[in-house]
């Protein structure tokens, strides 16, 4: 009787341990990549319970969410043979997951080496204002650099990279800063010049139209005093016409 018991639970047991090894749960953002003996399914198996070989099949879940790796600081030296150091962070996810695990080993690694060598090799082929400025355009030639070698071969896409951050030298830092003082004192005196330039236009034009319109300079005078007088002082100048100094002039 006790033999049969212990049969029972072996049977049992076997049971419990056949189904949990032919049992696989995959979530919705992973895909499950199946080996039988060493060599890769075709099916790639989707969300959901699956089932597979006890013993002879080996399912390993690939995640294909978007993966955010940041890439480390790298020291380069720019076109025009300035040092900075510059770091960026890569957005990937895979869309081959036979390819992420037959043809490459951790390929989050591999993406952080080859992020790291293409970001040296697209600063070096940039000059310093063109990495300042164009943000834009470093960002599409990482991506295209790194998306390269990975995609075809390893399954994976690159999303998108963004130049987080550029350190520049102490040195070229107070060289921009005098130069970026010099350019705004220079568009200060340019435009102080050219409001000069218009009011003497101007004046030219009031002075050509005073010269025909003899009364017009009288009302000018009349208006001036009534500045001076709105000023509230004590004292009040008014101007003696020169038309009459030649008036009397001319009657000696």
């Amino acid at each position: 009787m006790i033999t049969w018991w212990i049969i029972l639970i072996v049977f049992v047991v076997l049971v419990i341990w056949f189904v949990g090894s032919a049992v696989r749960q995959v979530e919705q953002y992973q895909r499950g990549v199946v080996f039988r003996f060493g060599r890769v399914l075709p099916e790639i198996r989707g969300p959901g319970l699956r089932f597979i070989v006890p013993i002879a099949d080996k399912m390993v879940k690939v995640t294909m969410q978007t993966v955010v790796l940041g890439v480390p600081a790298q020291g380069a030296i720019t076109r025009d043979n300035v040092t900075v150091t510059v770091d960026a962070v890569v957005y990937f996810r895979v869309i081959d997951p036979v390819k992420a695990l037959v043809n490459v080993r951790d390929y989050p690694n591999a993406v952080s080496q080859v992020s790291q060598t293409s970001l040296r090799a697209v600063i070096g082929r940039a000059d310093l204002d063109t990495l300042l400025s164009d943000r834009e355009q470093i960002n599409e030639q990482l991506k295209s650099v790194i998306d390269g070698p990975t995609e075809g071969p390893w399954g994976l896409r690159i999303e998108r990279v963004e130049v987080k951050d550029i350190a520049l030298p102490e040195t070229m830092k107070r060289s921009m800063s005098r130069q970026a003082e010099a350019e705004r004192e220079r568009r200060a005196r340019v435009i102080a010049a050219d409001g000069e330039f218009q009011a003497s236009q101007k004046l030219s034009q009031a002075a050509a139209a005073m010269a025909a319109t003899p009364g017009a300079l009288q009302l000018r005078l009349l208006q001036t005093v009534v500045d001076v007088a709105s000023e509230k002082n004590s004292t009040l100048v008014m101007p003696f016409p020169v038309e009459l100094l030649r008036f009397f002039d001319r009657a000696r």
